[in-house]
Order: C-alpha cells, then structure tokens, then sequence
C-alpha cells in the first residue's frame, strides 16, 4: 500500500499510495508536489514526530518560516484561513499545508485565488470586506511604518475608490462575486493576496 521509497529517500513511503491519489484530485499539485510538499512539512516538525506527519499539526510559528510566508505581508491571515484547527491556534495538519500549496500553485484557478484572496483579507470572517477590512488591507500592503502610512485623508480617499469600483449594491462593502468581478476584470489582482507561488 505504501509508496517504495524510492521515489523520495524514505519519506515518500509515508504517505499511502491511496491518499496520494486523492490528494492529486483534491489540490492543483502534481504527485511529485505533493512528495515534495511532504517533505517540507515533516522538515517543519521536531525529528521524532516526523514518522506521522500526516497525522501531526504543525504550530503557526514554524509554517511561518516557509520562505513563501517569511515576507508576505498577509502571513497571519493566510495561517488562519487555511487552518482547520478546532482550537483557533492556527496550526496545520499536512492537508492544511497541501491546501494552502495548492491555491499558491500557479495551477490554480483565478477563481479559487480570488475565493481565498477574499478570505485572507476579510479580516473578522464575516464575509464582507467592510470599511475596517479595507482599511488593515491597504495598512498591510503600504507597510506599517510611519514614514509609509498613509494619512486618514489619503485612507478615506482610496477606500472611497475602492468602494466606488467595487461595491457594485452600494451597500458600503464588497461581498465575494462582487470582489470576484473586480478580480476577473484586473488579472494581477491575485498576486495582492501573496497568492502566487
């Protein structure tokens, strides 16, 4: 049932043949991918747990040494949104982890990118982006320094044009299809998201 562990050192022959099927249906990644992502993964946790990562979480301080996550500016929001834990400690287990690799993937759909993009920048999960939301977003991309900061002039004026583009009800916030027609209408719009690989 398991992998020869030829593929990969030993490590490929800890994911069964039958979940590495399943995860190549269930994500964007290719079988090679997912060895590789398994690899990452384990290398994440101390040495004598690594013969069960799939069945281990990982703690949000050690996910956020991957080099895709050192620099982005939404690192806390992309632990929380790909996350299942229970505890809200946003650790991760390793179908977390391919989860989280799979919307990275150039493979991906815009779509999906926009679904989860939308997600890491609705910051209290209540499926609008409000005001407050627009607000940490710009704060995140623009740097918290003083020196970058923008002034609450210049916030309340690109809120405005933001909202004046997007907010397509006019209810003063952007739910999901509106933020995915503004997506599919400027296709870098995913890479805000630290969503590209």
């Amino acid at each position: 049932r398991a992998l020869g562990s030829g593929a990969m050192g030993g490590s490929a022959s800890l994911i069964p043949r039958d979940a590495l099927g399943e995860y190549q249906e269930l994500t964007f990644l290719s079988k090679q991918e997912i060895l590789v992502a398994y690899k990452r993964f384990s290398e994440l946790l101390p040495k004598e747990e690594r013969e069960n990562a799939c069945s281990t979480r990982v703690p949000k301080s050690h996910i956020l040494t991957l080099p895709e996550l050192r620099a982005n500016p939404f690192q806390h929001r992309i632990c929380h949104v790909f996350s299942t834990s229970e505890t809200g400690d946003d650790s991760m287990s390793f179908e977390d982890f391919l989860d989280m690799l799979s919307v990275f993937s150039d493979s991906a759909t815009s779509d999906i990118k926009a679904h989860y993009a939308f997600c890491i920048f609705d910051f209290d999960d209540d499926g609008t982006l409000d005001r407050k939301d627009l607000e940490q977003l710009v704060n995140c991309l623009t740097g918290q320094g003083e020196e970058s900061q923008l002034s609450s002039v210049e916030m309340e004026q690109l809120i405005k044009n933001i909202l004046e583009e997007s907010d397509i009800d006019k209810d003063g916030t952007i739910n999901l299809s509106e933020f995915q027609l503004v997506v599919s209408r400027s296709p870098d719009f995913a890479r805000y998201g630290g969503l590209q690989g």
